[in-house]
């Protein structure tokens, strides 16, 4: 739940959900359009899966959800070092796309599947100074996530989701005045825990508990730079990306039949994963103070001016899991993170809907001090997304 989704476990090496640090919550629903807010407990169709499994009790007794969605922006790195080359934006245009069925298998039992990527994100930083240590680079994630919801009572349901997830990462880099990629791909699991109460008749709550997953990618960090001799680094790459667990806890309220505010509070757990930065073989690498966990709270509202039609709005806030913004990673570009979104749904027929949703996340600024040689500055970083989704009961 924060930058999710990517930058995920740094920009080059990230996670797609969001969110804060490098989760990606945009996955093409309609929660993009919300900003995230009210995840954990709006339950308006089959993508709660990913939200909160529990909330498949409130759907029809078979429903699918599909999304498509495009993300880009302007990540700009400037070295400090006039007479060396930057980057300029490393960010490309990625696409990215969704699909969801729940259905109702007894009363109270309720079965789904999800297919989403909300960890991953391809970076190009082109012919520049630091070419030898990265010039393009791609993560990218899927998972597909069996579900079971089921309702306790009229006022209180569980969800849980068991997810594969399969990563796929590239690293390409000039050697010897030659292109070099490399490439691997590994499997991970990790776990969903969800809860879903009617606390009144207007209102209702939920808890979504993500844990751990982690990737093993066997590809060589070590670079060497041609105007600094007998010196190796090496990138944070060669072991492992961490997907940190998670908590989200969310809110629904229904004032009447036109408007609904929405609201969520979530953690996430970066502080143990150390220092994921260029380093100097042979110098020691401050692992503990680096990172800190990250926050989440967003706001958002639910306005229907008519039974066709339901508009969206949500702004959301992403602390950042550095301690200090005067040293962030070269292959993690973050910070602090405001997103502003909006969206619709229209009714086409009484069993199928579709939907737009629009959003701008704002990245706090972050210098690079490490490796020396290519120190620089993330100014002002943005990305937008673009979706439409659709969804049809039966």
């Amino acid at each position: 739940m924060k930058k999710i989704a990517i930058v995920c476990s740094g920009l080059l090496f990230s996670s797609l959900s969001h969110a804060g640090a490098l989760f990606f919550y945009e996955i093409g629903t309609e929660d993009t359009a919300l900003a995230g807010a009210g995840q954990a407990a709006r339950a308006q169709d089959a993508s709660t899966i990913v939200s909160n499994p529990a909330g498949m009790t409130r759907l029809p007794d078979h429903m699918v959800t599909g999304g498509l969605q495009a993300l880009g922006g302007n990540i700009d790195y400037q070295l400090d070092n006039d007479n060396l080359k930057s980057p300029g934006n490393e960010l490309d245009v990625m696409p990215n796309a969704s699909g969801f069925y729940s259905q109702k298998v007894t009363d109270n039992l309720y079965a789904g599947i999800g297919l989403y990527g909300n960890y991953g994100l391809g970076v190009n930083f082109g012919n520049w100074s630091g070419e030898r240590i990265i010039k393009k680079g791609t993560l990218l994630a899927m998972t597909l996530s069996p579900s079971l919801a089921y309702k306790l009572n009229d006022r209180l349901s569980i969800g849980a989701s068991a997810n594969v997830n399969y990563g796929f990462m590239s690293l390409t880099r000039d050697v010897d005045d030659q292109e070099e990629k490399q490439k691997d791909h590994d499997w991970s699991t990790n776990f969903r825990l969800g809860l879903l109460m009617q606390l009144t008749d207007q209102t209702r709550a939920g808890i979504t508990w993500n844990s751990q997953a982690k990737y093993d990618f066997s590809i060589d960090g070590k670079a060497r730079l041609p105007n600094v001799p007998n010196t190796e680094f090496d990138i944070p790459i060669s072991a492992q990306i961490y997907q940190p667990q998670q908590l989200m806890l969310s809110m629904v309220h229904d004032f009447n039949k036109q408007w609904s505010v929405l609201g969520d509070l979530g953690w996430q757990d970066w502080s143990r994963f150390g220092a994921p930065q260029i380093s100097i073989r042979g110098q020691q690498v401050d692992k503990n103070s680096r990172l800190k966990d990250t926050w989440h709270t967003a706001l958002g509202v639910q306005y229907r001016p008519t039974d066709l039609w339901r508009l969206n709005a949500g702004v959301a806030f992403d602390s950042t899991p550095y301690n200090d913004q005067s040293d962030v990673a070269l292959s993690m570009p973050t910070g602090d993170e405001w997103r502003f979104a909006t969206g619709a749904q229209y009714q086409v027929t009484q069993a199928s809907n579709v939907g737009f949703a629009v959003e701008y996340l704002h990245m706090q600024s972050g210098k690079v001090a490490t490796p020396e040689v290519l120190q620089g500055s993330y100014n002002h970083p943005y990305m937008w997304f673009a979706s439409v989704n659709y969804s049809y009961q039966f």
